[in-house]
């Protein structure tokens, strides 16, 4: 796949997902629900303050007010939208949670909750699918959200719940390159002795799905023609599907350049949760949340 409106496209083939939106009476996350259901991806289970709800989808969607794929449930606070939201996802109502007009904080909250959250005892990462103008296929970029400082152990589950989304969006073996400063293992850099036993445990079956290549800089990852003034060859050089950052700065810093200085389009979800998470931020666009959707439904079992 090369666009993220290929996304929504495989999305809509899903069989009847539906998606718990807490915190649901923001502008852009309801726009983001009226084009979703104009695409036919998902039906929608709404929770704040119902007048709240109803008041500003009669303002600004009026179509949705009798819509038969949204139902509105009242939520006496942010908290309340959380825990009603996440509750509904683990007892099987929904098969999505996503992240309305409220802090993250709150929602992990519940998402963590040991008697109601959506636990599964595996890492929580963040995974980000750009569309970058003049790139001929999509990037895969993790974590660049939740996880500070990974270690090797949480690295290797980085990459599987990456690896788990690429597959969900038809790529059969995703070239995933741990990045770092440098290609060559220096013991004084931690990210590439990371790098390095990644490529082990890929090999050793340890990591199964993808090919792991690195350590690699960001050039070298992405660009066949730096690769090799590098002197890297091979099937892998330059043609990575997923790109993972040593620590979270270098995430958000990457995240953030591709936006703001490529222009690129984004979708991204948190993998690792017995369901996937919508967690866009209150500044992303419907569009952003639109494509964030797309990739979660994907990743529905």
């Amino acid at each position: 796949m090369t666009t993220l409106d290929s996304l929504i496209i495989k999305a809509a083939s899903k069989q009847d997902p539906v998606v718990a939106v807490a915190s649901a009476a923001d502008r852009e996350v309801l726009e983001a629900v009226n084009m979703a259901i104009e695409k036919g991806i998902a039906s929608f289970m709404l929770f704040d303050d119902e007048k709240r709800m109803k008041d500003m989808i009669e303002t600004h969607f009026p179509r949705l007010s009798d819509e038969a794929k949204v139902s509105f449930h009242h939520a006496k606070d942010n908290v309340d939208a959380a825990t009603l939201a996440v509750k509904a996802v683990s007892s099987g109502l929904a098969t999505v949670l996503m992240k309305g007009n409220l802090a993250t904080s709150v929602i992990l909250k519940a998402v963590l909750n040991g008697e109601f959250g959506l636990r599964s005892g595996k890492v929580l990462s963040h995974v980000a699918a750009f569309e970058v103008p003049g790139y001929d296929r999509l990037l895969f970029v993790t974590d660049a959200a939740m996880n500070i400082a990974p270690d090797l152990g949480a690295k290797a589950q980085i990459i599987r719940n990456a690896v788990d989304t690429a597959h969900a969006c038809g790529i059969t073996e995703p070239i995933v390159a741990p990045l770092a400063a440098v290609e060559t293992v220096n013991p004084a850099m931690i990210p590439t002795t990371d790098a390095a036993s990644l490529v082990v445990m890929n090999r050793r079956g340890q990591i199964t799905g993808c090919i792991v290549d690195g350590p690699l800089a960001l050039d070298n990852a992405v660009s066949k023609e730096a690769a090799g003034q590098k002197g890297i060859t091979g099937e892998t050089a330059g043609k990575a599907d997923i790109l993972v950052v040593p620590n979270i700065e270098a995430g958000n810093i990457l995240y953030k350049s591709l936006m703001y200085f490529a222009n690129a389009k984004v979708g991204a979800v948190i993998q690792g949760a017995k369901a996937p998470i919508v967690l866009t931020s209150r500044a992303d666009s419907a569009e952003s949340k639109l494509y964030s959707l797309a990739l979660a439904i994907l990743t529905t079992k």
